[in-house]
């Protein structure tokens, strides 16, 4: 299993790749321009660039992990993609409960093909389901994801291109906040990210922040007011697998 630099969790897992760009948050996709490189790397994966392609041999692949991890689903894709079968979504699913020692953090911004089939997945206790909010134009996408039966919702608000007042987070677990990186970044503003904090705490929402992101994103950081915030949710339900897990990555029990 390889690491990633990704805060929020240990690995990331890739059963698709490729995808189209569909919001604002899209404009500048750190994927693309990761399978750009794959590609010309001669990666067997990416030879067909950013084109959504489906790879079945990843489906044994978490089968081999020893190690209990928290496991990004589609760093380099979107599951609920249009171009993705359903049939395809209950294999990965098939997969994701039948490693239960792994958490899956699963992330979209196609919220109505998510609510449009959610019903037709497992959803075990494993399994969180979040989506990407990059400024309040999307906030609907929230309403999607509580209608899903995931029992931990989550938000990614990164990267944040805009502010996300009044957010109706009851039934949301948890919110990731992150600005924008790279040579094109679109900046972020601190009253932004305050404004989601006391949000989240006046919810009792757990909240992570990422990075300030921007050009020299490791020089900015991801203090907020000399405090690195690194909360995350609490499982609804807990069996000895999952306890294994948060006793291994330093998460809070309950």
């Amino acid at each position: 299993m390889s690491k990633t630099k990704i805060e929020w969790t240990d690995t990331t897992w890739n059963p698709t790749t490729g995808c189209d760009k569909i919001s604002p948050g899209c404009k500048y996709c750190y994927a693309l321009i990761m399978s750009k490189r794959a590609m010309a790397m001669g990666q067997y994966k990416y030879r067909n660039n950013f084109k959504l392609t489906v790879h079945e041999f990843e489906l044994q692949r978490p089968y081999t992990w020893k190690q209990p991890s928290k496991v990004f689903v589609n760093s380099m894709s979107d599951l609920f993609h249009e171009d993705v079968q359903l049939e395809f979504i209950k294999k990965v699913f098939i997969v994701m409960n039948d490693t239960p020692q792994h958490i899956y953090q699963v992330l979209t911004k196609r919220a109505e093909r998510l609510e449009e089939i959610s019903n037709e997945l497992n959803w075990t206790p494993n399994i969180w389901m979040g989506v990407s909010i990059e400024n309040e134009n999307y906030l609907y996408r929230m309403e999607h994801l509580k209608k899903s039966p995931a029992q931990i919702k989550f938000i990614s608000a990164e990267p944040l291109i805009g502010p996300l007042p009044a957010m109706n987070l009851n039934g949301i677990d948890w919110v990731i906040v992150g600005g924008e990186s790279g040579p094109k970044s679109r900046p972020i503003e601190k009253d932004w990210v305050i404004d989601i904090k006391f949000q989240c705490q006046a919810s009792n929402t757990k909240f992570f922040f990422k990075q300030w992101g921007g050009v020299q994103k490791k020089k900015n950081g991801r203090l907020l007011d000399g405090v690195e915030y690194n909360e995350y949710p609490e499982p609804k339900t807990y069996g000895s697998a999952l306890s294994k897990l948060y006793q291994c990555s330093g998460l809070p029990k309950i």
